[in-house]
């Protein structure tokens, strides 16, 4: 009992309160910015904590990762640049909304939401952070290369049209994301012995181009066309919609929560998970997906906040960090003398109930903050395009410079820039790039270590995937949502569904 006190030491500490309010503050803003990821400002800010007690050190670096995880949805609906690739999904649906003049409602329903998946990450990492740490602990590298491979078969999501072209765009994100030196042989891979392709592409330049350059290249065949009025008559979202959206939203918070609770996924592949479960589940969207689809907004935005609290499950329980935040976060509480693991949640159980106080608050600021400016906000997308292009390549340039203060990651932006212009032009789409990028390492990565620990022995790998529960329904899933994207799928759906209207008809 004495340890749940501290849950409500922020409350009482106005301190503690502002240093949250302040971090989510920054975060949101940090993470509208394409390249000004938040693990860079969390790492930053270590060494200016480093003196500090851990308690206001902690509800800093809280703040700013539960604001960034959502202030990349801004730039995503406003200027279709995601700020972190957990916006990628949000971008999709989101900025056709703000060319339709609707990117006031859009933010708001994406705040709303986003406040929803975060207190649903949350509430389960107070309540069942042992079983999920559990489940998570119990995947194995064949299990996260199932997880890979179903991902990748999202491509048919992502794609929006010809679903060739979408398979030709994942292929090629994944030999993008394979291009440097392999990380457990250190030989090179598609570098063509150029020394700048051995430390590989960075994704964020890659996503920062595809999406921000392509997009200021496109404005200028519409530079002299006058700008989308935006309707900023109801920001936040009636009961209606969000009573509508909800069952929805619980579905795709808890596809955050285990996504964010397995070590080395995170926000961005939950996202892009549950946008695609998303559109499988939505039987009659009030607009299509990719049109602006209210469903496509719910989808990402609830995951990528849920996988948050997610993310701390294996951090708290284990030790073990969700994703590269937790990591320096485990970093930060090592230097103040603290253990993650086991024995934290034994010895110190009132530092978990101090991070779980501090995420509550700071989902309630990112409410506040995210509802509030959105008329402002919404300004840059009826600046003349005469303004906005240039305003588009400067934050574009600015982002990709800030990933590692490199020049060459500017110029591989650019590249990809004039290159994501010309699929875009020919009608492929740029989703599965980047889904390719992400996934390509964690694919190859577990694919070896699962073949390896089998001896390289086929038939072994293959006799633990149908011995293993988690693996077979993987597997099983995988194959389900293959078989689903097949000509033959289809037909057989025709067939059934004009097999029941007729029937339903002689009734």
């Amino acid at each position: 009992m004495d340890a749940f006190l501290a849950f409500f030491t922020i409350f009482t500490q106005p301190e503690l309160l502002l240093l949250v309010g302040v971090g989510t503050f920054a975060g949101v803003y940090i993470g509208a910015i394409p390249g000004l990821s938040v693990t860079m400002a969390v790492s930053i800010l270590i060494s200016f904590t480093f003196s500090w007690d851990v308690y206001p050190a902690i509800s800093l670096m809280v703040g700013i990762y539960m604001g960034g995880v959502y202030g990349g949805s801004r730039t995503a609906i406003l200027l279709n640049i995601p700020g972190a690739p957990s916006a990628i999904a949000t971008a999709l649906d989101g900025y056709p909304m703000a060319l339709r003049g609707e990117a006031g409602q859009a933010i708001g329903v994406t705040t709303v939401m986003s406040f929803f998946g975060g207190f649903i990450g949350i509430l389960v990492l107070a309540l069942a952070a042992p079983f999920v740490s559990d489940f998570a602990l119990s995947f194995q590298p064949r299990d996260y290369m199932l997880l890979a491979v179903l991902g990748i078969l999202l491509v048919g999501s992502l794609s929006q049209g010809s679903l060739v072209k979408g398979i030709f765009a994942g292929a090629l994100g994944i030999a993008i994301g394979a291009v440097g030196r392999d990380p457990l042989t250190f030989t090179e891979r598609f570098t063509f012995d150029l020394p700048v392709m051995q430390g590989g592409i960075s994704f964020i330049a890659v996503m920062i181009g595809m999406f921000g350059v392509s997009e200021a290249l496109l404005q200028l065949h519409h530079v002299g066309l006058p700008a989308v009025r935006q309707k900023i008559t109801r920001i936040v979202p009636s009961f209606g919609t969000v009573r509508k959206y909800l069952p929805l939203a619980l579905q795709t918070s808890s596809i955050g929560v285990i996504i964010g609770a397995l070590p080395g996924t995170g926000g961005d592949i939950a996202a892009l998970m549950a946008y695609d479960h998303a559109k499988r589940v939505t039987k009659k969207p009030a607009r299509p997906f990719g049109q602006g689809a209210m469903e496509g907004l719910v989808a990402p935005e609830t995951a990528n906040n849920a996988a948050v609290g997610g993310a701390f499950i294996p951090m708290m329980t284990l030790g073990i960090p969700g994703d590269a935040v937790t990591a320096i976060m485990i970093g930060a509480l090592f230097i103040h003398g603290l253990n993650p693991g086991p024995m934290l949640m034994i010895d110190k159980p009132d530092m978990f109930w101090f991070i779980v106080g501090a995420l509550v608050t700071a989902n309630f600021f990112m409410l506040l903050f995210g509802l509030t400016g959105i008329r402002i906000f919404t300004k840059i997308v009826e600046m003349p395009r005469s303004v906005l292009i240039p305003l588009i390549l400067l934050l574009s340039i600015v982002g990709a410079y800030a990933v590692n203060n490199s020049l060459t990651d500017v110029y591989w932006m650019l590249g990809f820039g004039v290159f994501g212009y010309f699929m875009r032009h020919y009608g492929y789409p740029l989703g599965p790039v980047i889904l390719g990028v992400i996934l390509s390492r964690l694919l190859d990565d577990n694919w070896r270590r699962a073949i390896i620990s089998e001896r390289e022995d086929l038939g072994r790998f293959f006799h633990g995937i149908l011995t293993s529960p988690l693996s077979l329904v993987l597997f099983l899933t995988v194959l389900f949502i293959f078989f689903s994207q097949t000509p033959l799928w289809h037909k057989l759906k025709a067939r059934l569904l004009r097999d029941r209207t007729a029937e339903e008809a002689e009734q």
